[in-house]
C-alpha cells in the first residue's frame, strides 16, 4: 500500500521548472544551450531595494513578523493599490505570502470544497489547475485560441458557469501568451460576473507593469467596483522589480477570505522573510523610473523575437501586449520529419527536437493547456535571443 496521498495522483511536476533544469544539466555537461524557459527578468534587483534589505539586517529586523505581513509592507501595498489601481483596501484586507504562488495556493485551499469548480482560461499558467486538483476541486478549462487573441470571451465564460462555479482565475498580462485585457475587454468579463453573484474572481496581475505600445493596464475591481467584495486582486514584486528569489507576493480582497488565507499560512510557512518584506517596502514606495528602461528593453526583445519567429518555416507568432513571453504556433510543422526520420506529432515532439538538434530550450504548449504551441521567455539578452531564433529558424528549415 502506497504511503502517498491519493490527491497527488493528479498533480504534475512544473514543466517550466523541468525545462530550466534540463537546460542547466545539458550546459553542465558541456552542451551549448540557450534556455528560453525561465519566467524571470535578467535584470538585477535595483540597488535601492537591496539597500532596504541591508538596512533591515543592520537594524536587527530578522525576527518573526505577523503571519500575513508587517504593517509597514501592508501600508506600502495599500498605497500601491490606491495609487496605481484606484482600489481602497483596509490593512485587514491585505495579505503577504512567500511569492504570488503561495497567495494563490492559500486562496484556493481556503475556499475550495470537493467538487467546487474553478474556471481557468487556456492557455494558463501551469500551476493553476494543479492547485485546484490538490484542493479536490474541478478545473473547468475554456480554450482561448490565437484567433481570439488568447483571451476569454464573455459568451464562453457565461456558458461555462454552473451552480458549482466558485472562482474565475484571470491572468492579465498572461503567462504564457503575454495577452492583456483592455478596459473594454475586462468590462465584458465583469458584466457577466455581475449576473452570477456566487462566482468570485481571482485576478493574477503579476505582470501589470510589463506592458507595451501605450497599452493601459486595468484590473477587474478597478473596472467594476461592484465586484470589490468578491474579487481577490493578486500581485507581487517578482516580475516588475526583478525580485523572483526574494519571494514576496500579496493580495487585497474580502476580509473573511484574507483571514482564512492567513490561517492556512500560519500552519504552513508562517511569515514571508522579514528581510524580503523590508526590501518589498522599498520596491513599492521607492523610485519607479528604472521600469521605463526595462520595459523598453523588453519591447525591443519582443519585437525581435516576433519578427524572427514569423520568418521561420511553419511558425506563426502573435505580438503580445505585455509580460515577457510569446506563444508561437507550430501547427505548420506537425506531420513533418526530422533529419533522422522522426515524425513531429505534437508540440512536445517539436520542443524535444529543438533542444536535441539546436540546443534551444522552450516549453511545450501542452503544459499550458493549448496546443500546438510553445512558450518562449524573452527575458534574456538580445544577442542570446537572436542566436536562439536563428537556431529555431534552422531547425524548422531542416524539417521535411
Amino acid at each position: 500500500m502506497s504511503m502517498l496521498a491519493k490527491r497527488l495522483a493528479n498533480v504534475k511536476p512544473s514543466p517550466t521548472l523541468a525545462v530550466t533544469q534540463k537546460a542547466a544539466e545539458l550546459k553542465a555537461a558541456g552542451r551549448n544551450v540557450i534556455g528560453l524557459g525561465a519566467g524571470e527578468p535578467d535584470f538585477d534587483t535595483p540597488d535601492h531595494i537591496k539597500e532596504g534589505a541591508y538596512k533591515a539586517i543592520r537594524e536587527g529586523k530578522t525576527k518573526y513578523t505577523a503571519v500575513d505581513g508587517t504593517v509597514e509592507l501592508k501600508k506600502a501595498i495599500q498605497a500601491k493599490f490606491k495609487r496605481e489601481n484606484n482600489l481602497d483596501y483596509a490593512l485587514d484586507q491585505i495579505t503577504v505570502s512567500n511569492g504570488g504562488k503561495q497567495v494563490l495556493f492559500n486562496a484556493i485551499m481556503a475556499t475550495i470544497n470537493p467538487g467546487d469548480e474553478v474556471i481557468i482560461p487556456a492557455p494558463y499558467w501551469v500551476s493553476y489547475p494543479d492547485m485546484v486538483e490538490l484542493a479536490e476541486g474541478k478545473s473547468v478549462i475554456i480554450p482561448c485560441p490565437a484567433e481570439k487573441n488568447f483571451k476569454l470571451q464573455a459568451a464562453d465564460l457565461e456558458k461555462a458557469i454552473t451552480p458549482k462555479t466558485k472562482w474565475l482565475i484571470l491572468n492579465s498580462p498572461s503567462n504564457p501568451t503575454g495577452a492583456a485585457y483592455s478596459k473594454t475587454e475586462m468590462k465584458a468579463i465583469t458584466d457577466i460576473l455581475l449576473k452570477h453573484p456566487h462566482v468570485y474572481l481571482m485576478t493574477d496581475d503579476i505582470y501589470e507593469h510589463l506592458i507595451y505600445d501605450g497599452f493601459e493596464f486595468y484590473t477587474a475591481a478597478q473596472v467594476e467596483p461592484q465586484l470589490m467584495d468578491r474579487t481577490l486582486t493578486i500581485n507581487g514584486v517578482s516580475k516588475a522589480y526583478s525580485m523572483t528569489g526574494w519571494r514576496i507576493g500579496y493580495a487585497g480582497g474580502p476580509k473573511d477570505i484574507i483571514k482564512a488565507m492567513g490561517a492556512i499560512q500560519g500552519h504552513s510557512t508562517t511569515n514571508a522573510s522579514s528581510i524580503s518584506q523590508a526590501a518589498a517596502v522599498e520596491a513599492l514606495n521607492g523610485p519607479q523610473g528604472f521600469l521605463k528602461d526595462w520595459v523598453e528593453s523588453f519591447k525591443q526583445r519582443r519585437d525581435l523575437v516576433v519578427s524572427m519567429l514569423n520568418q521561420a518555416t511553419g511558425l506563426t507568432c502573435k505580438r503580445p501586449e505585455g509580460a515577457f513571453y510569446v506563444y508561437p504556433s507550430c501547427a505548420g510543422l506537425i506531420g513533418k520529419k526530422t533529419p533522422d526520420g522522426k515524425v513531429i506529432q505534437n508540440d512536445a515532439d517539436f520542443v524535444t527536437y529543438l533542444l536535441d538538434a539546436e540546443g534551444v530550450a522552450v516549453v511545450q504548449g501542452a503544459a499550458f493547456g493549448l496546443s500546438p504551441h510553445f512558450r518562449i521567455s524573452y527575458a534574456i539578452s538580445s544577442k542570446a535571443l537572436e542566436d536562439a531564433c536563428e537556431r529555431i529558424q534552422r531547425a524548422c528549415a531542416n524539417l521535411r
